[in-house]
């Protein structure tokens, strides 16, 4: 029973290459069956959240955070009646552009395309799912749906000019019509992102020592997670009272934006999907009060988690591993394995070579990156 303002399968814009409807599957179940089973998801099983990947197994890597973002997305989506594939379908994909070493290497990745037409994620992921993807034998990259394409675009909201080179070329095929908001189901995905790091960023902080629950019953929102556990379970087991508390914090979030998003939905009647990509405004979102107080628990996440001495120095180590890499590639680009030197071949000019240099390097594990690093500049 899908709300008339849901993304309904049957009415897809469809995909830029035609292909005989599956008998068992909707097009968006299709998209995220092929997601699972691209490369690029198998490879975020290595790639950094916020841990370097071999600072230890307990932390998130990227792989397991889309995993709980896609499954925030489908629970969320199904209570408010959207299209709950389409929205674990972009979920699952909007972290594929992620360089090694999370946003560390993003950073890093960017400055070094400031000559070449720049580099972000969302725009990578783009380039991952409709040209590096090379497994089927009738296109290049997933041949996903329009709203698929339109989702892993601007989940985040419309994008402003000028675009990054990935995403200017995937518009020139699908007008993904950036100047609008996604689709709601785009929407959820981006929200659940929000809730999953702001969860699991807390559980991870804790597990590094990087600071203590005495730390956080100061904060909003986790403050009064630990005092209602402890109200209820005095001398609870400390790992268990670390636990129970942070799936309160996790089940406010959810729920706070379940009931925005019903009010905001009550009030503006959307009779289609145009008219949520034509509001003006996310119709997905946190209440003022909640994103308030999510704020001062990202500063001080901030301070003491995302900046703190020992992780900086970790970021400024793996960092360099990007910074030698990159250039040391472009100067030599018969270094990049044989599958990649067709495309070396037709490279036109150093801004096309510096691309594939970037689609290279982005696409490598941390601790292939490292590997490689470590063979090639000792």
């Amino acid at each position: 029973m899908l709300a008339p303002y849901a993304c309904h399968p049957e009415a897809s814009r469809g995909r830029l290459h035609a292909e005989r409807m599956s008998t068992f599957r909707s097009p968006f179940q299709r998209d995220r069956d092929r997601i699972i089973h691209s490369s690029a998801f198998r490879r975020l099983k290595h790639k950094t959240q916020v841990f370097v990947e071999h600072e230890g197994d307990y932390y998130r890597t990227r792989l397991t955070h889309t995993i709980e973002v896609a499954q925030v997305a489908r629970t969320i989506a199904g209570v408010l009646n959207l299209n709950t594939d389409l929205a674990e379908a972009i979920a699952l994909a909007h972290d594929l552009g992620h360089t090694p070493f999370g946003h560390t290497g993003e950073d890093a990745m960017e400055a070094l395309m400031v000559p070449y037409g720049g580099f972000d994620h969302n725009a990578q992921a783009m380039r991952i799912v409709t040209r590096l993807e090379r497994h089927y034998a009738e296109f290049d990259g997933l041949n996903l749906t329009w709203e698929s394409l339109e989702g892993i675009a601007k989940h985040n909201g419309p994008v402003a000019a000028p675009l990054p080179c990935a995403l200017a070329e995937a518009d020139a095929e699908w007008d993904l019509e950036l100047d609008s908001y996604a689709s709601a189901e785009a929407q959820v995905a981006a929200i659940a992102d929000d809730v999953a790091y702001s969860h699991h960023d807390l559980h991870d902080g804790l597990r590094s020592g990087l600071f203590t629950e005495g730390d956080l019953m100061g904060l909003p929102v986790t403050g009064p997670a630990f005092a209602e556990v402890d109200a209820i379970y005095p001398g609870l087991d400390p790992m268990r009272r670390r636990h129970e508390a942070l799936r309160r914090v996790f089940g406010r979030m959810v729920e706070d934006v379940i009931a925005v998003a019903r009010n905001r939905l009550k009030a503006a009647r959307p009779r289609s999907v145009d008219e949520i990509r034509d509001m003006g405004a996310t119709v997905i979102r946190f209440s003022k009060p909640l994103y308030q107080e999510l704020k001062v628990i990202r500063s001080f996440l901030f301070t003491r988690m995302y900046r703190a001495p020992s992780v900086m120095q970790e970021r400024a180590r793996v960092a360099q591993v990007i910074n030698d890499l990159f250039p040391l590639f472009l100067s030599r680009p018969a270094l990049l394995p044989a599958e990649w030197q067709p495309d070396i071949a037709r490279a036109a000019d150093e801004t096309a070579l510096a691309r594939i240099v970037a689609d290279y390097v982005a696409g490598m594990t941390d601790r292939f990156a490292l590997a490689e690093h470590q063979r090639l500049c000792g």
